[in-house]
Parts: structure tokens; C-alpha cells; sequence
């Protein structure tokens, strides 16, 4: 495949059936590819990661929320994790041979596309908003859905595509174009959501935490037990251990331990040898010295040489 993208789309639910009917439209798609998903009743969100090429992704992607806007009823929506829609954040990311400018305009087909299809508002975030304020997330999704038609009526709130005014059953989508990011969940030894918020609190960029840092706390029914989800949006800047290391003494600080972690979608190899480099103390880790990158590398170079005058390997 000459280019890659990436899309992480997040739909508003968690129910089995839904899940995997919007599941199939991606797997169905020519040339798109399902990395990962995770779905769970306490943030009631599905979050797939899928790659392609442009014209495979765009596809996928709309032919998922296709079945999202007709399935996903917002009105009886319930979650922990802050939403305004059905097909809540659509963001596109350039993986290889592609630029951002591209997913930029992968992100305005895909909204203006929606917006005309289902009348739904979409907002640009990220790389593609159109004002500095729209870059931000919490920004668009301030109020969350049972506020989206008291805000999205604001002159400043208008949609950069679709009508201002939340859809019946669909509410309203943001996309847009991002970085490689690491979604780091940190699970806590305590049913006490107030003191896992103020954790959550001194790690989040916008309270006093870490720059490019968003994070929520959230309480895990079947566990009995807390969850810190947080957003790293640039883990070269802030490299996951260090806050790793924040979190560790915002919990002792509140006597709670930390009973596990896990990554939210796909997990960024820079992210993985940060960490492996600062707690084993390796002085030089580059990814052409982890073998799996090494040999991949070999191939590739391999495979872009002219075949006259190879060797045949027997």
C-alpha cells in the first residue's frame, strides 16, 4: 500500500449488535483494514482504529457512520465520556506517504459529505478547524449532548457545515485531522470517583497538568474500582512516563494504589521505547535497533529494488 491513513472514529454506544453492524461496514470495505476496537458500558463508546488508503478510509468511515446515524438513538444516550453525537470525533491521520493537508481535506469531504447526506452539524477540529478555539475538543463538546441545542444556537457555535441545530437522533459530529496520539488508561484501587477527579484534575492541561494532556476519571461498576483515561495528543513533548510519574504521586498523595493501566486503542512505538528507555535506563534505543523495525525495514528497501540482477535466495 503506497499511503496510509488512519482513522480512530468514536461512536456512542456499547451495544453488541450496533457495534458489530457498524464493525462490518469498515470490514466490508475494499483495502481498509481494522486495527483495533474497544467498547465498554461505563464510557458507552465504541472507538475503532482502521487504516487505508484515502479513498478506502473515506469509504469505510462513511459508510460506518451511515449505519451509526440510522442505529444510535442520542436521546436515550447515557455515558461517562463527554459527547454531542452518535458519531461523536471522526479524526483522520496521515500514517505514511501522506500529508496532513491531505487528511485535512480527507476531514472537510467527510463532513461536508455527512452534513448534506443526513443534515447533520459538523464541526472541524484540530488541524482542519477553522478558528483556534475549534481545534479543541472540549471546546466543541462543552455542555456535552444534553447542552448541544442550547449552544450549537450561538453565532459563535454555528457548524462549519449542516444546519445549527442538533439532529433529532444523531445530535452533531466533529472530524478533523491529528497526529498520532496515545490514548493511556491508569485503573485505580479505589470506588471513590471524587478523589480519582482530583487526580484526573492535576494531570489535565486546561486544570494545571501536563501540556497535551486531557484527562477524566471515570468509575468501573464490575470492577468496583476507578479509571484516570487520559489523551496524550503529542507523546514526544510529554512522553508517557512522565505522566506516569505524575499520576503515581497524585495517588499517593491520596493513599490509592494503582492496580493496572492499559492503552486505549493503538499503542505509538515512540510512546513504548520512551517508556522502556526511561525505566530500564537505556542510553541509546533508536527504532531501527528494535529487530521487529529493523527487519521491516530490510524488506521494504528490499522489495523497492529493481528485481534484474537479484539474487535468487534458494
Amino acid at each position: 500500500m503506497k499511503e496510509i491513513v488512519e482513522c480512530v472514529p468514536n461512536f456512542s454506544t456499547s451495544d453488541q449488535k450496533m457495534v458489530e453492524t457498524v464493525l462490518n461496514e469498515i470490514q466490508k470495505t475494499e483495502n481498509a483494514f481494522i486495527l483495533d476496537y474497544t467498547y465498554d458500558d461505563y464510557y458507552n463508546r465504541l472507538v475503532v482504529s482502521f487504516v487505508g488508503s484515502k479513498q478506502s478510509v473515506f469509504k469505510a468511515m462513511l459508510n460506518a457512520a451511515s449505519k451509526a446515524v440510522e442505529l444510535i438513538d442520542m436521546r436515550k444516550h447515557k455515558g461517562q465520556h463527554p459527547r454531542i453525537g452518535a458519531v461523536d470525533v471522526v479524526p483522520f491521520i496521515p500514517v505514511k506517504n501522506v500529508k496532513m493537508e491531505e487528511c485535512v481535506e480527507l476531514a472537510r469531504e467527510f463532513g461536508k459529505t455527512l452534513a448534506e447526506k443526513y443534515g447533520i452539524p459538523v464541526y472541524l477540529y484540530g488541524e482542519a478547524a477553522t478558528k483556534p478555539q475549534r481545534k479543541d475538543l472540549d471546546w466543541i463538546r462543552k455542555g456535552d449532548y444534553e447542552q448541544l441545542a442550547e449552544m450549537i444556537s450561538k453565532p459563535e457555535r454555528k457548524p462549519d457545515f449542516g444546519p445549527s441545530k442538533a439532529h433529532p437522533k444523531a445530535g452533531a459530529t466533529i472530524t478533523g485531522a491529528r497526529k498520532i496520539m496515545a490514548g493511556f488508561n491508569v485503573n485505580l484501587g479505589t470506588a471513590n470517583l471524587k478523589v480519582a477527579k482530583k487526580i484526573a484534575k492535576a494531570l489535565h492541561a486546561k486544570k494545571g497538568g501536563f501540556s497535551n494532556v486531557k484527562a477524566m476519571a471515570v468509575f468501573i461498576p464490575e470492577k468496583n474500582i476507578t479509571q484516570i483515561g487520559m489523551s496524550i495528543s503529542d507523546f514526544e513533548k510529554t512522553p508517557l512516563y512522565r505522566v506516569f510519574e505524575l499520576l503515581k504521586v497524585e495517588a499517593a498523595r491520596y493513599n490509592v494504589p494503582i492496580t493496572g493501566s492499559e492503552f486505549c486503542g493503538m499503542a505509538p512505538l515512540k510512546a513504548l521505547i520512551d517508556i522502556a528507555a526511561y525505566y530500564l535506563k537505556i542510553d541509546n534505543l533508536p527504532e531501527n535497533r528494535v529487530l521487529e523495525m529493523a527487519v521491516h525495514d530490510v524488506v521494504e528497501k528490499a522489495d523497492l529494488r529493481p528485481t534484474a540482477g537479484r539474487q535468487q535466495v534458494i
